[in-house]
């Protein structure tokens, strides 16, 4: 079908004309009819004139490829068919003079055959024109190019040469083609050269380069030009380009290389794609970004290419218009360039004319509705001729793009063609005019019988033809009349629906369509089925290998549709087997096999609809008796409403499978289609045992109801719903809930309320009438009826009065029940006037309490909320200026005339002000009060420190507090030492005067650490402490060891001396130490390693053995102090150790008895010269160490003797030993308790050992240790006075 329009009519028929003519139009459209819709039934159109109508157009830019015929498209309809004749470049194309030119029959379209011919010949404008007696139809003008691929002109092109950093452009330049070619560059191996960021190719096809580099050079830069209509590639000559690296370019800033200049403009039309570039040179490499000078954002049709050089804004608007700025940045700066944008347009339909078919004197219009920019001029054409060019037809009126056909006479239909146009292009629509009377027609067949089934839509069809459009009624059993309401919509065309189909619905029904020309009429009838169910469904089954199965499936269906059962395994066919017995209620499977598991469909269908249900087949072998399974029980079916009333029905069910857990009960659910469709909602239970239940209905729901059953294990699946039920309109039998009254400004009261759901209106026209009264004035109720609402404002009331109110709910089918009164509050308004009497009670430093007078009641004006104290210190009563002068708020709710007022400054200078609080806002200020707090404790000094501290004495420095909350009086300053346990002495105080901020503290013990506290004093006593913690200087002298004269002493009043030595698997570590930190360790790791330093604790002594260290290695050694954060304090230097390497021994001899006697004997030789040793020394006599050296005096063992040359003896009397509590001098001259002169002692330095005769020698071998601020650093052997020192 197509359509064609006469009018617009509004939905109840009033007439409504086109926006934009003049009031003069209105007598003119005062007779229009309705759009016609014509069928397209070939019986329909036999008899029906009609005017051209152009189907199929060749476009208007057309370009052709040389190498084939030209095909210009043109094909209409109309009655009787209409001829085709066309013009070119404006004048008639006489077609049968042109040999190769052929118009297909029964068509316009022209076929052009070029072979052998100049194609440029047929170049130019062409137009088709259908024509028949009732009018000519136009196509557009359709251009006609032919495609054009030139080759590139020859040229030379010299080779490039750059230096590196310098920008380049490879200009291609190719021929132009029609259409344009696609550009793209290649090199000798057809290979696309890589763009990014550096590299890009321009719209014009360009080569630019931000910067060359080095690899830039190549003599093969070729580009391509690519003609899509004849499929042909053009190749420009190569270009060589050779960087040279000698003066390679600087860095520098960006600049734009494309487009030229600071400003550049574009145009783009409207729905077409805006494309801007931005191509930039710079080292180092720009980046491009782009934003609008507006400030807009860019649109979301926004793309970028070529590296956000390029942007794209697709489908372009008005909107798009504006200035444009694209921004190169690098790291020296950035550059911009502006584009100004302008968007034009092509005119565009706003609405095209369209086809009228209009009875003898009926007035009808037709609309040319274009847009564009600039502004279209519109052109208005007959049968294809200039509308200047026709004759004048009264009844014919032209309004710029409105055409008004008045009274139209038969035989003056015509084809309309409106041109719209601007420079930059146009649009060209035809619409006919047919001017026809016929009496209506029924396109329906007669007597045509419409089945569906309960609660489905039916459609009863009124197809219809006549001119003018008849008007469809319809009438049910030849009798009742059918209107538009709840239960049925009549359709413009004729088509009557029932929404819900019940079978009181079944009948005759007639429709009648009627003109001014005749009337006709059609009867159909509507048969309502009761719809198509399986009530029994089939059920999961495991069945054993070898026995029976059996599905049932039990079908409810309307007694004059005949069903059909189809049974699917697997939503296939049954297989072919004699196992499988469809019976008329169910499938039995004989000897069920492994291959009979899975999925079985039951499908019962009528003629009108369907119903399925599916179950599973699982098979397992022959196996005892399996455990009861629990589940959920199956939904009930069956669903059923009898005993209907207007507010009770009874469902009845049947209960599925309760899955071997009994049913406990059944919930009830229904849906109110009407007002909430699809949802559920609980409606009330019933017992497990019951399959009833009487529901109680609320008038106006269309109500659907569902089953759950429950059992232990959880509740079924819901049953599937039951038919409709629908309850006839009420009264409400409730009113609005939370029913309000309060104002939202001075001189009104709004009143709301909850409203009523859809489910309790009752009824259609739901309304609620306010009922209004000021309260304790006798006055009648003023009210108001308000819908689709739940609030009404009052305006004119007095300020905060109490009003009586009162809602009531109210349908189209009566009043609800009397509403209950409520009382509300109109609008307050700030409160008038200010409290009284600001009293100010002094409780202590820093709380005081205010009390006032309060307002009266009248004068709130509102809702008493409480009542805000504002409070500032103006001021210390010590300082001139002002206070900090941040002012401090306090609320008290309710009717209050006292409150405290808490965290007060003491000693300073307050104010206070009062305001009354309402829902509305402050009342006025009270007068200011003013008070003053008294005295109290300052605050903590500013800071204390200590500086100078000397052996017996410190001095402090501190600040005055920070708040003296008073007059200063002094200081208190506390002292005590903290020994060694941090424990703490007793205290000893001083006092100070107030302007003392110095103080030097003497008689102290030498480097002791004390605690110190001072306080400042008022009348009030004194206040916090801060406290500070200092050591008193070390005395140096009382730390550094006995040295002989001319000998340097050791430097450091932490650490002391350091010894150390090697022994077989690790080395012994000993030091000096005066620190008062606790936590020491011994740190070490492989010389010359990067490895972290390993760490072991030493707290509490002065040595310590480092074991399981890997022979024939140095090691790093030291010993750190380290505080409770460990942060290293203090650190000795560090100690090279040597651990002695260990003989590989193939056979362990220690365990050979032969090495054991050998050892023995050994031993006793030794013992026999040690003691033949002591006696010759006694005696002063000779042995052979002693001449080999007295022989060769080592000068390095001299220092170790005493000054008669021989070593001193050692003592064990008391008179040696050291004080208790005293440090052991750093030269180690004091020794153990015990003896160290042992050969246990001498065998552990690392160098001592036995000669070939057996005597022990290397005991005086050991060079003179240095003695200097470095410690020990030598990796000889120890002598027997450092090994003594070593373990001291």
């Amino acid at each position: 079908m197509f359509v064609v329009t006469l009018k617009h009519r509004n939905m109840d028929g009033n007439r409504k004309w086109v926006p934009g003519l003049g009031a003069v139009l209105l007598i003119l459209l005062s007779h229009m009819t309705s759009g016609l819709e014509v069928p397209l039934d070939p019986k329909v159109l036999e008899g029906l004139p009609q005017p051209p109508t152009i189907t199929l157009q060749s476009p208007k830019d057309y370009i052709f490829d040389p190498r084939e015929n030209i095909i210009i498209h043109c094909e209409a309809k109309g009655k009787p068919h209409p001829s085709f004749s066309w013009t070119r470049n404006g004048t008639h194309f006489d077609v049968d003079k042109d040999s190769k030119v052929m118009m297909k029959p029964g068509s316009g379209t022209l076929v052009i055959d070029i072979s052998g011919e100049k194609a440029e010949a047929y170049e130019g404008t062409y137009q088709c024109r259908a024509q028949n007696e009732h009018g000519a139809a136009l196509s557009n003008n359709i251009v006609i190019r032919q495609s054009k691929s030139p080759l590139w002109p020859k040229e030379i092109i010299e080779a490039i040469v750059v230096q590196t950093g310098t920008p380049l452009v490879l200009p291609c330049r190719p021929p132009a083609g029609l259409p344009p070619p696609v550009i793209f560059w290649m090199d000798n191996n057809f290979q696309r050269l890589t763009l990014d960021k550096r590299v890009s190719q321009a719209l014009n096809g360009d080569l630019y380069f931000s910067n060359v580099l080095p690899e830039d050079t190549r003599s093969d830069y070729i580009c391509y030009a690519r003609f899509p209509h004849t499929q042909t590639i053009q190749q420009k000559q190569p270009i060589s380009v050779r960087v040279l690296d000698s003066r390679p370019e600087g860095e520098r800033r960006p600049g734009f290389m494309l487009p030229l200049g600071t400003t550049s403009t574009k145009m783009v039309l409207k729905g077409e794609t805006l494309v801007l570039e931005c191509i930039a040179e710079g080292l180092p490499t720009p980046d491009v970004s782009w934003y609008r000078d507006d400030g807009q954002p860019l649109s979301s049709r926004t793309s970028f290419e070529n590296f956000k050089k390029t942007l794209k804004i697709s489908n372009v608007d008005e909107d798009d218009a504006g200035v444009y700025r694209c921004t190169a940045t690098n790291k020296l700066g950035s550059q911009h360039h502006i584009i100004k944008v302008s968007v034009k347009a092509a005119p565009f339909w706003v609405s095209a004319p369209r086809n009228l078919i209009l009875a003898p004197n009926e007035t009808g219009i037709l609309t040319c509705r274009v847009n564009g920019e600039p502004k279209p001029d519109i052109q208005w054409f007959v049968n294809g001729i200039p509308l200047e060019n026709v004759p004048k037809d009264p009844r014919r009126k032209i309004d710029g793009d409105t055409a008004i056909l008045s009274n139209v006479l038969t035989g003056t239909s015509a084809v309309y063609q409106c041109n719209a146009s601007n420079e930059f292009g146009y649009l060209m629509a035809n619409a006919f005019v047919s001017v026809l009377a016929e009496p209506p027609r029924v396109l329906t067949p007669a007597n045509k019988v419409y089945r569906v089934t309960t609660n489905n839509r039916a459609l009863l069809d009124c197809s219809s033809f006549g001119s003018p459009i008849p008007t469809i009624t319809w009438f049910k059993d030849f009798q009742i009349s059918i209107k538009n309401g709840d239960q049925y919509v009549i359709y413009e065309n004729g088509t009557l629906e029932i929404n819900l189909a019940q079978p009181i619905h079944s009948g005759n029904y007639t429709c009648i369509a009627t003109n001014n020309l005749g009337r006709r009429e059609n009867q159909v009838s509507l048969e309502v089925k009761e719809s198509t169910r399986i009530l029994k469904q089939p059920e999961y089954s495991v069945v054993q290998r070898g026995m029976s199965a059996v599905f049932e499936c039990k079908v409810k269906h309307d007694r004059t549709l005949t069903p059909t059962i189809t049974w699917l395994k697997d939503g296939r066919e049954l297989p072919q087997d004699s196992r499988f017995v469809v019976g008329k209620e169910g499938l039995t499977i004989d000897d069920v096999t492994e291959d009979d598991e899975g999925t079985y469909t039951c499908v019962t269908t009528t003629i009108l609809d369907e119903d399925s249900a599916s179950a599973r087949l699982t098979v397992v072998e022959a196996t005892p008796t399996p455990a009861v399974v629990y589940e959920k029980p199956d939904p009930p079916t069956d669903l059923e409403l009898t005993d209907q009333t207007e507010r009770n029905v009874q469902l009845t069910w049947t209960p599925g499978d309760e899955n071997n857990s009994p049913t406990q009960n059944f919930l009830i659910q229904y849906e109110d289609s009407l007002h909430q469709p699809g949802v559920w909602v609980n409606m009330t239970e019933a017992p497990g045992t019951s399959t009833t239940a009487q529901l109680q209905l609320s008038p106006y729901v269309y109500y659907s109801f569902r089953v759950l059953a429950r059992n232990q294990v959880g509740y079924s699946e819901p049953s599937g719903p039951s038919r409709q039920y629908r309850t006839n309109p009420a009264a409400p039998d409730e009113n609005p809930s939370n029913v309000q009254g309060k104002g939202t400004e001075p001189g009104n009261l709004v009143i709301s309320w909850m409203p009523l759901t859809g489910f309790q209106s009752n009824g259609p026209g739901l309304e609620y009438k306010v009922h209004w009264r000021q309260k304790d004035l006798e006055k009648d109720w003023t009210s108001k009826n308000v819908a689709n609402s739940s609030q009404l404002v009052v305006s004119g009331t007095p300020t905060y009065v109490p009003y009586e109110i009162k809602v009531q709910a109210f349908n189209d089918y009566g009043n609800g029940p009397e509403p209950q009164v409520v009382t509300g509050h109109s609008g307050e308004d700030l409160p008038l006037s200010a409290p009284d009497n600001v009293q100010v009670m002094i409780h202590n430093t820093t709380l005081a309490k205010v009390h006032w007078e309060p307002v009266s009641t009248a004068s709130v004006q509102g809702e008493l909320q409480g009542y805000k104290v504002y409070y500032r210190r103006e001021r210390g009563l010590q300082e001139a200026g002002e206070g900090d002068q941040q002012e401090r708020v306090l609320t008290f709710s309710g009717n209050r005339s006292e409150g405290m007022l808490p965290g007060l400054h003491p000693y300073s200078l307050y104010s206070v002000f009062i305001r009354v609080l309402n829902s509305k806002g402050e009342g006025p200020p009270s007068s200011s009060k003013t008070f003053e707090t008294p005295e109290g404790v300052p605050g903590p000094p500013s800071f204390l420190s200590v500086i100078n501290p000397g052996l017996d004495s410190v001095t402090l420095n501190w600040g005055p507090p920070v708040s003296n909350n008073g007059r200063l009086t002094g200081y208190t300053l506390r002292y005590q030492p903290v020994n060694t346990t941090s424990e703490l002495e007793p205290l000893r105080a001083i006092n100070l005067k107030a302007n003392e901020t110095t103080f030097t503290l003497g008689s102290l013990n030498t480097s002791v650490l004390y605690k110190f506290y001072l306080s400042a004093t008022t009348v009030k006593g004194p206040g916090p402490n801060i406290t500070e913690e200092a050591y008193t200087a070390m005395d140096i002298t009382l730390i550094q060891p006995t040295i002989e004269a001319g000998k340097v002493p050791p430097v450091g009043p932490v650490f002391g001396r350091v010894n150390s030595s090697g022994i077989e698997g690790g080395a012994v570590i000993s030091w000096e130490y005066f620190g008062l930190q606790k936590n020491l360790f011994v740190e070490y790791n492989v010389e010359n390693s990067e490895e972290d330093w390993k760490r072991e604790v030493v707290n509490g002594t002065h040595s310590h053995t480092i074991k399981g260290l890997k022979p024939g290695t140095s090691y790093r050694v030291r010993v750190v102090a380290r505080d409770g954060a460990d942060v290293a304090l203090h650190r000795t230097n560090e100690v090279l150790v040597t651990v002695p390497a260990v003989p590989n021994r193939q056979i362990d001899i220690a365990t050979q008895g032969w090495f054991i006697g050998l050892m023995c004997a050994i031993a006793l030789l030794i013992l026999v010269l040690l003691i033949v040793c002591f006696i010759k020394r006694n005696k002063g006599g000779k042995y052979p160490v002693k001449e080999k050296e007295d022989a060769h005096q080592d000068p390095e063992i001299q220092p170790m003797k005493e000054d008669d040359g021989t070593f001193g003896e050692y003592s064990d009397t008391e008179d040696h030993k050291p004080l208790k509590g005293s440090r052991t001098p750093s030269n180690g001259t004091v020794r153990r308790d015990e003896s160290d002169d042992s050969l246990v002692d001498y065998g552990e330095g690392g160098d001592g050992q036995f000669n070939e005769d057996g005597s022990f020698i290397g005991q005086y071998s050991g060079k003179k240790e240095k003695d200097t601020h470095e410690g020990n650093e030598s990796s000889e052997a120890p002598s027997p006075v450092n090994a003594m020192n070593s373990f001291v």
